[in-house]
């Protein structure tokens, strides 16, 4: 009888194990996370904040979670082949940003590496259309998730968790450029 028990209890958790394998196996492979925001500022002003990342830290939203954070930069001091490196506690881990597109006023395209507490690799961009008198700046993170990032996204809603990063660092963004203007 306790024979059986074992047995109907494996063949249990075999099956849930088996569910949730295929359940995780078939979600979307593209990550993407998208926010946009009114700037009132010419798109060179706005462009000259994402192009260098020497500016990031009066706006990036991660740039206050860890004040021992260690930063080094790289490359030439803006645009393509700029990097910008980071190790910092457990709410901003370790990685590297390096400029690998940028076109004055338009865009700048960012490969962005994660080392820590996860790996990942995902493209990062900022565009910018003026609208106006204001720059419409939007920030948009794709990537594509293996395994362990679908299963992550079962549970957590990325969108919602980086999204509303980029909302702040667009916010902290639009005030430093403003402020700057006036």
């Amino acid at each position: 009888m306790l024979k059986r028990i074992v047995i109907g209890v494996l063949i249990t958790i075999v099956v849930i194990v088996g569910g949730l394998a295929v359940i995780v196996g078939t979600q979307p492979e593209e990550l993407e996370v998208s926010r946009t925001t009114s700037v009132k500022a010419r798109p060179d002003v706005v462009f000259d904040q994402i192009n260098d990342f020497h500016n990031w830290d009066k706006w990036s939203p991660w740039a206050k979670l860890d004040p021992n954070m260690k930063t080094t930069y790289s490359g030439p001091p803006a645009g393509v082949g700029s990097s910008y490196s980071w190790t910092g506690n457990d709410e901003v881990g370790e990685g590297k940003m390096t400029v690998i597109e940028s076109r004055p006023s338009e865009q700048v395209k960012i490969d962005l590496d994660f080392i820590k507490p996860f790996a990942a690799k995902n493209l990062t961009e900022f565009s910018l259309k003026p609208d106006g008198d204001t720059t419409q700046v939007t920030w948009v993170m794709t990537g594509k998730k293996n395994f362990a990032t679908k299963a992550f996204c079962l549970v957590m809603d990325m969108d919602k968790m980086v999204g509303g990063d980029f909302e702040k660092g667009l916010a902290q963004m639009k005030t430093v450029v403003e402020s700057a203007a006036q």
